[in-house]
């Protein structure tokens, strides 16, 4: 006990790494290593305020510690070790929490099967067939066979090692252009799940092009979540999504997802929209296909391509994105703070993200919880890098290549993005998307520096909705403890 008590009080305390936010009359600070998210009253406000003027040996800092607050050194002493332990303040001997180390063997959790690689669009910036994606190798098939699937579901199977719930994304081109073979892949995965004592999800995107009354009634009676990739209202959307004669695909799909969202009675209808050059009036998209169609939630991504195509956001265009997104940041606390959903998912995805304490060691779960297969059984890190040899992991027919995969992840981890290592953000970051990185810097692990801005506004502000929350009505934010945030 003597020499724990010696070794306290050599400590030399600083400032552990974290960011300060206030929110809702609250303050907090956001625990970088950790990925935590702290209260703080003033007796920590002051502990941080007199380490931020420099290191404090531990004897001076309790004596200072219990002087400024009114506490008995007892009290004091408690507080410093509290605020050790959680890493708000470090010494020499201090051991932050770090990401994950890469696994020698994860299993998986999704699969996202790439039906077709075909589609009935033309939509100018899709990355399937833009001149950032590699070439797709002749003689590969463009539609998945039956053989194929059932084996790619039987991958899933025995690459998910003992989870008791795993998931399946149905991807193209345009899904519904084989959805004869989802209806058997549904009924195959149900079975073998079924034999296993296990339980399979199933998703699907769409462009809405195809969708007839019985296969919403198919997708409803088999619990299936559907996310429509749509851009706005008809001007936008007909931007550049488009059949291949030039023809706008908005009245096509317009009745067809009023009758989806109707219809499907089992889960709720996302949309997906594409934010390009062209397409960037964020606040009315929104109010269009949440207000005027139903949707249950609305996501926005900015287009994944190189800078010097035309349809990309300038980073002009990007600021004035980040303004309309605090727009709605804004609503959305106003509805949570009434116990409301708003429907803007660029929030609910990182309020889920801080509730669940996410430090990610990875962007996202590509390569690593996440596979995608191609027609051909190509093994990808996800439906974007799909029959692109460049990036292939594997067969189905033959495993995971596995000194490929640890490549992709040791080059993907967070560890490995020396730019990142002092940005408050990357535990819910980790350096951006694999694909976005390779299509700006042509690697993969290459951190997405042309969006750290960006991001990092975003962060806070959703660090602050996060704290008005917990601050005014807690229990809205229990709903968020078990989502899976994409």
């Amino acid at each position: 006990m003597t020499a724990i008590m010696s070794e306290t009080s050599a400590r030399v305390y600083s400032l552990g790494e974290f960011h300060r936010f206030e929110a809702g009359g609250a303050h907090f600070l956001y625990l970088v290593p950790a990925g935590a998210i702290f209260a703080v009253d003033g007796a920590v406000g002051n502990l941080i305020d007199r380490l931020s003027c420099g290191e404090v040996p531990h004897d001076r800092l309790v004596g200072e510690v219990a002087a400024a607050n009114g506490f008995a050194i007892e009290e004091a002493e408690e507080l410093i070790a509290e605020m050790y332990h959680a890493n708000v303040i470090v010494a020499g001997d201090s051991v932050p929490d770090q990401p994950q180390p890469l696994p020698e063997r994860f299993p998986i959790q999704t699969l996202v099967m790439n039906l077709t690689n075909q589609c009935n669009l033309s939509c100018q910036y899709c990355y399937e067939f833009g001149a950032d994606k590699v070439a797709t190798p002749e003689g590969k098939p463009k539609f998945m066979d039956a053989e194929t699937a059932k084996a790619a579901v039987d991958f899933l199977l025995a690459e998910s090692a003992d989870r008791r719930s795993i998931h399946i994304t149905f991807f193209g081109g345009e899904t519904l252009m084989n959805f004869p073979l989802l209806k058997e892949v549904v009924a195959y995965a149900n079975r073998k799940a079924g034999e296993q004592g296990r339980q399979i999800d199933f998703s699907l995107t769409t462009n809405a092009t195809l969708l007839t009354p019985a296969i919403i009634e198919f997708l409803s009676q088999n619990h299936i979540g559907v996310t429509v990739s749509m851009d706005g209202p008809k001007e936008m959307h007909d931007h550049l999504r488009v059949f291949a004669n030039g023809r706008g695909s908005y009245d096509i799909i317009e009745p067809k997802v009023r009758a989806l969202i109707q219809n499907h009675r089992t889960r709720p209808i996302t949309a997906r929209v594409t934010l390009t050059a062209g397409v960037s009036d964020v606040i009315r998209i929104f109010r269009h296909l949440k207000q005027d169609l139903g949707f249950h939630e609305v996501g926005f991504a900015p287009v994944t391509t190189s800078p010097n195509q035309l349809y990309a956001i300038s980073p002009s265009g990007m600021d004035g994105v980040l303004e309309q997104f605090h727009i709605l940041a804004a609503e959305y606390l106003e509805y949570a703070l009434r116990g409301e959903s708003h429907g803007f998912s660029n929030v609910s995805d990182t309020l889920a993200e801080l509730c669940q304490g996410v430090n990610k060691s990875h962007p996202c779960g590509a390569g690593l919880g996440l596979l995608g297969v191609g027609p051909s059984g190509d093994i990808a890190p996800c439906h974007r890098f799909v029959d692109s040899d460049q990036h292939a992991l594997g067969h189905i027919s033959t495993g995971i290549d596995r000194e490929k995969q640890t490549d992709f992840l040791r080059r993907g981890h967070i560890d490995s993005k020396y730019d990142c290592h002092t940005c408050f953000a990357r535990p819910l970051c980790a350096g951006g998307c694999h694909h976005e990185a390779f299509v700006r810097y042509g690697d993969t692990g290459h951190p997405n520096l042309h969006y750290c801005d960006w991001i990092r506004d975003w962060t806070h502000t959703c660090l602050e909705i996060y704290g008005a929350i917990a601050a005014k009505n807690p229990g809205f934010l229990q709903q968020f403890a078990e989502r899976k945030a994409e």
